[in-house]
């Protein structure tokens, strides 16, 4: 049985044992607090015009994307009501959900070694990155997580994966996240 009490995730573990030093002396960091990490996972579906059609899809949505971040998810509401788009204010129209801490790295964890290899016709992922060490990914289908129950699902929903660092440059943030395994394509 898992004890919740002494439990760390194996990708925290892996960064403090073996990727702190390896980017302490790729980079020639004086200090410990000068390494980047990681700060928090924003994970996004957005339902568009189905959940104009349909409230019950943003419904559908916040509970795949509870199940695949292990977190309770948020729902999204329209800001301003659009007449073209029949888009009311305060309308459902997707979910969000913010991992920090050990949720984090058990999802980053699951997202490189489980759901990747998993995505059909799979060639890397392309390194974009914000200018300040944030790095965004898009994936077209939720599905490729093992905790959604393909039989269950009334709708693929694309997603939106952003991952937050504390690193100052993008040369940074991409060598963070090469230590961690992600299959980047250049």
């Amino acid at each position: 049985m898992l004890d919740a009490a002494n439990y760390t995730p194996r990708l925290k573990t892996t960064f403090r044992e073996t990727i702190k030093p390896a980017l302490k002396e790729e980079f020639g960091y004086k200090n410990d607090l000068m390494i980047p990490r990681l700060d928090k996972i924003v994970l996004n579906i957005g339902c568009g015009a189905e959940a104009v059609k349909d409230s019950k899809k943003a419904k559908s949505a916040v509970e795949d994307l509870t199940k695949i971040a292990g977190q309770q998810a948020v729902t999204t509401k329209a800001k301003k009501s659009i007449a073209g788009f029949r888009v009311r204010e305060e309308m459902p129209l997707g979910a969000k959900v913010t991992l920090r801490g050990d949720r984090m790295y058990d999802f980053l964890d699951r997202l490189i070694t489980v759901a990747m290899p998993r995505i059909r016709d799979f060639r890397g992922v392309k390194p974009s990155f914000d200018g300040r060490g944030n790095f965004a990914m898009g994936m077209k289908e939720h599905i490729v997580f093992p905790e959604i129950d393909f039989d269950k699902v009334d709708e693929v929903w694309g997603m939106d994966i952003i991952i937050t660092t504390t690193a100052k440059t993008d040369a940074e943030a991409k060598a963070l996240l090469k230590h961690f395994n992600m299959p980047f394509n250049a």
